[in-house]
């Protein structure tokens, strides 16, 4: 055996038997023969196939007419393919200013122009032949203050937050 290394499995016999298989034993296996005349030497690649699994979802922040970018990762084989949620409804790429980006074991969920309406909570599925998995991924408002006037110390402030006029009197 080549890759991955593990001495305890070899075989003296013609069958390499490998007991509980996982992912994790797939890998090239070199099977060598050998008698007076010749010594030949063989390898096969052994796939392990197995259901996604999904990296816990990270929570976004953005700010009201920004980008916002949510993003998944499966662990899959054969490789998975992904479905994006709000709540009950999935969400098709090219909808509402929104784009879906697969790329091998990742998936990406792109707002261009960031709404009140896009917040909320959003599901990312991996499906495979073997199964599925899912994560939750939160998109939040995150306010960005804007400071517009000072008169002196014993002033009025006025800022901005999110489009409304918010007054602070300090004495």
């Amino acid at each position: 055996m080549l890759s991955p290394s593990d001495d305890s499995l070899s075989s003296d016999s013609e069958v390499l038997e490998i007991p509980f298989i996982s992912r994790y034993r797939a890998g090239v296996y070199e099977c060598t023969a050998a008698n007076e005349i010749a010594v030949d030497t063989q390898t096969v690649e052994l796939t392990v196939n197995y259901p996604p699994s999904v990296s816990d979802g990270r929570d976004v922040g953005v700010t009201l007419g920004q980008r916002g970018v949510l993003q998944c990762e499966a662990d899959a084989v054969p490789e998975a393919d992904f479905e994006w949620y709000r709540d009950d409804r999935r969400i098709f790429s090219d909808f509402d200013g929104i784009e879906i980006e697969d790329a091998g074991a990742f998936s990406k969920l792109t707002f261009f122009n960031v709404s009140e309406a896009d917040y909320g909570n959003y599901t990312c599925v991996a499906i495979n032949k073997l199964g599925s998995a899912n994560t939750s991924i939160i998109l939040y408002g995150k306010f960005q203050w804007l400071l517009v006037s000072v008169k002196s110390v014993w002033s009025l402030f006025t800022i901005l937050r999110l489009g409304e006029v918010v007054r602070i009197f300090f004495p």
